[in-house]
């Protein structure tokens, strides 16, 4: 359930017999056709759609992460490194603050990779506390998933092509050549733009919903095993 849906004295009740709590992460970045909001908008629909039947609160997705490569697109937005390792610590404090002691962070951007040994420095300094990093579209059977249907999956391709982040406009047909990723590490954000122009790495823009709808069950019941499962 959403946290909007709960108002404190809820909340307390839940943790006399529940000590776990989701915290999306995402994005707001450039994603050629798609949503600006596609990694934050992911992030909280797989957490939520998740965590429903489990009645484990999700808290509102953290909409801003570390993209620094994509600041030449307008509506792209960035944090340092340092900045949100600062800010996942002090939101990881307040939850364990008020009771919360599994947090299960479920992350949709790539770029937010930095910080998972931060969180886990985090928890192992604040026993009894654990922390889960879930990068949801790269875990193990939603992976394999993606490359059973179509193996060249790429940022801003099909693969991230979900009816809730469509915008209305033309899409173009058929593919984009595949990018070579290090062509453009450590490149300044105009060269990066000036590279992968309308912003998709590669590979077909779109696939068939039954396709997208059958790699969005995998992703939620994987995203919710690492929820209910054992937190050693």
């Amino acid at each position: 359930m959403h946290i909007a849906e709960l108002s404190w004295m809820q909340v307390e009740e839940r943790l006399k017999h529940d000590d776990r709590a989701v915290l999306p992460i995402g994005s707001t970045e450039q994603h050629a056709y798609l949503s600006l909001a596609t990694d934050a908008i992911l992030a909280e629909r797989v957490a939520v759609e998740a965590a429903k039947p489990l009645g484990v609160p999700v808290f509102p997705v953290l909409a801003y992460g570390i993209t620094p490569n994509f600041t030449a697109y307008p509506g792209t937005v960035t944090l340092s490194e340092e900045t949100y390792a600062s800010v996942l610590r002090e939101i990881l404090g307040s939850l364990a603050g008020t009771g919360f002691r599994r947090v299960l962070i479920v992350n949709g951007h790539g770029g937010n990779a930095p910080v998972e040994p931060v969180c886990a420095e985090w928890a192992a300094s604040h026993p009894p506390c654990r922390v889960r990093f879930h990068s949801w579209w790269n875990a193990p059977r939603t992976s394999e998933r993606v490359k059973s249907i179509d193996p060249i999956a790429s940022h801003a391709s099909w693969m991230e092509s979900f009816p809730w982040t469509r915008v209305e406009g033309p899409v173009p047909d058929g593919a984009k050549e595949l990018l070579d990723w290090r062509s453009i590490t450590g490149r300044p954000p105009e060269e990066v733009r000036k590279r992968i122009g309308d912003g998709s790495f590669g590979g077909r823009y779109q696939r068939p919903d039954s396709e997208m709808d059958a790699i969005w069950q995998v992703a939620v019941e994987e995203t919710r095993q690492a929820l209910a499962g054992e937190w050693s």
